[in-house]
């Protein structure tokens, strides 16, 4: 596509659906092919949901079911939006990996020499899992997809 057609997303300035093209994107500029940066308010909402429903969910279960949040949203949009599916399976990859890692904290505990060991990874474990829950709600926020840095592979 040259430069002197028109772009095929609708400007930011035009009202109505869609993310249109981005602030200092040229005209005729193809979007990405990942989709990243052209997804609907629905979607931008659920991915956020996607990422926040797993630290919800460890507060109200005292850190037992974390992957549940973002298990639900995976259900929900597994066959609707690629880029939600993919969120989604991210937080319950990374969550099903740190609910391991905090079982073996609870293991260290009731060997009772683990005990200080067990509270600095369960301090680790709140920490990071808030960091990139919280970085990947501000991607998804703009469009963008957030890979979690450590993650069982179960949901794609």
């Amino acid at each position: 596509m040259s430069n002197s057609e028109p772009y095929p997303y609708p400007d930011e300035r035009t009202p109505g659906q869609g993310a249109g093209r981005p602030a200092g994107a040229p005209y005729g500029a193809e979007p990405p092919v990942t989709g990243q940066g052209y997804l609907s308010d629905d979607e931008r909402a659920a991915s956020i949901v996607a990422h926040l429903s797993a630290p919800a969910a460890a507060i109200l279960s005292a850190g037992w079911v974390s992957f549940l949040g973002p298990l639900i949203v995976w259900f929900i949009y597994r066959n609707r939006s690629a880029a939600v599916r993919r969120a989604a399976a991210g937080a319950f990859n990374f969550n099903v990996a740190f609910s391991i890692l905090y079982i073996v904290g609870w293991v260290l505990v009731f060997t009772l020499v683990g005990i200080p060991v067990a509270l600095v990874l369960w301090a680790v474990i709140f920490l990071v899992a808030a960091w990139c829950h919280v970085k990947g709600a501000l991607r998804s926020a703009r469009g963008e997809s957030y890979d979690y840095p450590f993650q069982i592979r179960i949901l794609n």
